[in-house]
């Protein structure tokens, strides 16, 4: 009987509390309780965000929207899905970010695909921050009635923020190459250099045309927000190519990412020579490869980006050199953790790959080179693949590599 009389004085203490709590979701004459999510509705609301899309019907996408600003953007992502060839669009409600605020809106996870036409080989998985509210506290509540959910917004929250789907974007489409960025004067200065780089690329890697996907984001922040990277992680970084949704899986969607403040302060040789590195990269799927070391990575994309070009040694392995002549030669290939952006030494790590694969090259010849390359990252052997179409093993290439440095050092 004592255990009872305590558990109601318990129970009534505590509805006393909810009662004179300021915060309380006990609603007084004249003051609405507190809104909950509503993810049935949030779902009903990405359902018609995908026909809209699908269809490309900017109006309908436009009436989904909690207000202007969100109105503006869901008319611009139906635009967007337009001038990509965005196809194989869905979107499903995964689960809310974190508490609904007291205004009714909240964030959630919602899983997205789509897929860029026949630019992209299948589609991209990819969990992205959608923004809702329900209608009752927005000014759009005079459509849909008060129980509907409406978009605030797409992006942000530490997740990838795809640019396609979080401003109004200019599109170039043509010889093999889709170019897609906020910056009208940078989309068409980067697509020029890409689709130099094609021919660039395909005089080494035989059979190679594209299809290849360019994106310009605004800027480095925007970058970051792009790959779903802490800000600064790409600071000093020229370009960078990576699966679209982070996903190894082999025949992931695989783009270039320009970030516009480094490559911004290059000439249009110096940009020439990233866009080549990168297109390289893209075409034989180096950024989805877990067999090759960094050095052939790297370096083979040099090799081909550097082969016509017309660049005296001191310019392209001016860094490396000085390096060598005031501490001697490495002492190893360079490995993954000489490959920091934030390094002094950053450049003269490229360098320093792209002349191993020079040395492979000048012993081996070019298709010894490529042999080297497509071999290992099939997954064969390094030291056996090396012994086999160079004659020595990885002490070996080391060896020639570092004469090749103290060389060119003197």
């Amino acid at each position: 009987m004592a255990g009872l009389v305590g558990f109601l004085c318990l129970a009534v203490g505590t509805l006393a509390w909810l009662a004179l709590r300021p915060d309380t979701y006990v609603a007084s004459p004249g003051r609405p309780a507190y809104a909950s999510a509503r993810p049935d509705l949030a779902a009903g609301t990405l359902d018609d965000l995908q026909q809209a899309v699908t269809r490309r019907d900017a109006h309908a996408a436009e009436g989904l929207a909690a207000d202007d600003r969100a109105r503006s953007l869901l008319g611009a992502v139906v635009t967007n899905a337009e001038s990509l060839g965005v196809t194989d669009f869905t979107a499903r409600y995964v689960d809310e970010g974190g508490a609904v605020a007291k205004d009714g809106r909240w964030t959630a996870a919602v899983d997205l695909t789509w897929r860029f036409g026949h630019d992209d080989p299948s589609p991209v998985h990819e969990e992205v921050e959608v923004g809702f509210a329900t209608a009752a506290s927005t000014a759009s509540n005079a459509s849909g009635g008060q129980d509907a959910v409406r978009i605030t917004g797409i992006g942000g929250g530490g997740q990838r923020s795809p640019l396609w789907l979080t401003e109004a974007l200019r599109v170039r489409s043509g010889a093999g190459v889709l170019t897609l960025g906020a910056d009208a004067a940078a989309v068409d200065r980067y697509a020029t250099l890409a689709a130099r780089a094609v021919p660039v690329v395909a005089r080494v890697v035989k059979g190679w045309a594209g299809p290849l996907v360019v994106e310009v984001p605004r800027s480095e922040a925007e970058l970051d927000a792009a790959l779903g990277a802490a800000p600064g992680t790409y600071a000093g970084v020229a370009a960078v190519t990576a699966s679209v949704d982070g996903s190894m899986a082999s025949d992931a969607p695989v783009h270039v990412f320009v970030n516009p403040e480094v490559m911004g302060t290059l000439d249009d040789q110096g940009a020439q020579i990233v866009l080549s590195h990168e297109v390289t990269h893209a075409a034989t799927k180096a950024a989805t490869n877990t067999h090759r070391p960094i050095w052939l990575t790297e370096g083979f994309a040099d090799y081909v980006a550097l082969r016509d070009v017309h660049l005296p040694i001191t310019k392209t392995a001016g860094q490396i050199i000085t390096q060598v002549r005031k501490s001697g030669p490495p002492d190893h290939l360079p490995g993954q953790g000489d490959f920091d952006s934030h390094s002094s030494s950053f450049g003269a790590e490229y360098e320093a790959a792209w002349l191993v694969c020079r040395v492979i090259a000048e012993q081996a010849g070019e298709r010894g080179l490529l042999a080297v390359y497509d071999r290992v990252g099939a997954g064969q052997d390094l030291d056996a693949v090396l012994r086999d179409v160079l004659g020595v093993g990885t002490p070996g290439l080391t060896r020639l590599w570092q004469r090749r440095l103290s060389d060119l050092a003197g």
